[in-house]
């Protein structure tokens, strides 16, 4: 069995290094059978080994895709050969607004002046075109550029012709903006809030559209401590303060009137009032009466009853304009407590004493206590030509022994005895001799000066009771 064994191996492995041979054989055909092409997309080129025999097949195996507008040189179904250079120039994807309608759209246009020709876009004078947000027509060189970058968006605005009515003036406007507000903004009208137009500000720009613009009024309003300045289209000041919602409550007024016309620039004032009721209280001062009291020896005094103030109340109407006070307005008053007498009452009996004196005993029926001066025919103020040069006020020639008293406090023909200087009778009067003062008479040649208080005492007899002030003042 083994001799026969031998021989079968031997042919197997010869059959095997065959085939070895025969599979090498194909790799090298296979290796010496590709072609080296370059491909070139977009600025970018790559290197590649191949055996596909059409440009079309080389794209597909490197991954390419083509799209539609994309260009391929050679085209895509010639052959395939060794140094074959493949160039894809990509088309441009861009999106056109114009018309009312948006376009998308592949292509090889260099600029936008070629890809409107390819479009067959057609421009007016007044037109606008934006490219990516950019205004490039129309333009300084009146011509769309004509190379440079195609943008992604680009958008056609077509002009419409629109008249704006503002008061007596009509103007023709060329505008390319989607609605009436933008449109007046573009052609330079400044609005404000009060401002009028019509149509409205959102309304659609269409060909012919008329605009009417009514101006309103600039005016303010103070109130409230703050001053709102605004524009308005009110006739009257009141319609104009109900326009702001500035109400006027109770007493309220406004300056001007409400019925005031409105005109440019005029400021309303609105004065807030507020009345209020206050009641205030015043003391009602007492009065002192006096009341004889003969068990009370002249001169002497005693309280009968204690006065007590009373209470006047007012009732006053007070009004505040933008909280100040304006005015005061009594509405009524009353007395609520009625103020009490303060009662004195005054003695009136007459007492009769004796004193020793220097000059021997007097007999007095009253005391008082007076400043005394002196004077003298000379020192009394008369001209020594006047006829009454050196007469008393009664007559009498001035001499010692004349005092001049206030009659109010001593009776003229008293007589009366005053320590240091002697007896004395009232006989003359004086402009400065008031109240509690008297002025002792001497003659020239004998003048003493006087200025003190003393106690005179009024001699007997006592006048009659009727004649008796039993109350002196000061």
């Amino acid at each position: 069995m083994d001799e026969f064994a031998a021989p079968d191996r031997s042919r197997g492995w010869r059959l095997g290094v065959l085939a070895i041979l025969i599979l090498a054989a194909a790799a090298v055909l296979y290796v010496l059978g590709r072609q080296q092409v370059q491909i070139l997309v977009d600025g970018q080129r790559f290197q590649l080994s191949t055996h596909q025999q059409t440009v079309a097949g080389v794209l597909e195996k490197a991954g390419i895709v083509v799209g539609a507008g994309d260009l391929v040189s050679p085209q895509p179904a010639e052959g395939v050969e060794d140094g074959l250079q493949i160039v894809v120039d990509r088309a441009k994807l861009v999106s056109v607004d114009v018309d009312g309608r948006m376009v998308t759209r592949r292509t090889q246009a260099e600029s936008v002046a070629a890809l409107f020709d390819e479009m067959d876009i057609v421009l007016g004078p007044e037109d606008r075109v934006v490219a990516d947000g950019v205004v490039i027509w129309p333009s300084a060189g009146g011509a769309l550029p004509g190379d440079g970058p195609l943008p992604v968006l680009l958008q056609v605005r077509r002009s419409s012709e629109m008249e704006v009515i503002e008061g007596e003036t009509r103007t023709s406007v060329h505008t390319t903006e989607a609605t009436v507000g933008k449109a007046l903004q573009g052609a330079g009208y400044v609005l404000y809030l009060g401002d009028d137009v019509q149509p409205p500000l959102h309304t659609a720009v269409e060909p012919g559209i008329v605009v009417t613009i009514s101006r309103s009024l600039p005016a303010a309003v103070e109130v409230d401590g703050k001053i709102i300045h605004t524009r308005t289209h009110q006739n009257t000041v009141a319609e104009f303060l109900a326009e702001l919602g500035v109400a006027l409550i109770g007493q309220d007024y406004a300056i001007p009137d409400l019925d005031q016309p409105m005109a440019a620039g005029l400021e309303v004032r609105i004065v807030r009032v507020l009345e209020e009721m206050i009641t205030e209280q015043e003391s009602i001062p007492y009065a002192t009466t006096w009341q004889p009291d003969p068990e009370l020896e002249i001169d002497h005094q005693r309280l009968v009853q204690e006065g007590v103030p009373g209470v006047l109340q007012r009732r006053i109407r007070v009004r505040y304009e933008n909280g100040q006070e304006v005015s005061r307005i009594l509405e009524d008053e009353w007395t609520a407590v009625q103020p009490a007498a303060h009662i004195l009452a005054y003695g009136t009996t007459i007492v009769v004493r004796q004193m020793e004196t220097p000059d021997g005993a007097i007999e007095y029926w009253r005391t008082l206590r007076v400043l005394a001066t002196s004077y003298s025919a000379s020192t009394a103020g008369v001209p020594r030509e006047d006829p009454h040069y050196g007469l008393t006020a009664t007559g009498m020639p001035m001499a010692k022994g004349i005092v001049a008293v206030d009659p109010r406090v001593v009776n003229l023909h008293q007589r009366m005895y005053v320590p240091g200087y002697g007896v004395g009778l009232a006989a003359d009067t004086g402009g400065a001799i008031k109240g509690r003062r008297i002025d002792l008479g001497y003659d020239d040649q004998n003048l003493v000066l006087w200025y003190k208080w003393v106690d005179i005492y009024l001699l007997t007899p006592a006048p009659d009771p009727g004649a008796i002030r039993y109350q002196i003042g000061g």
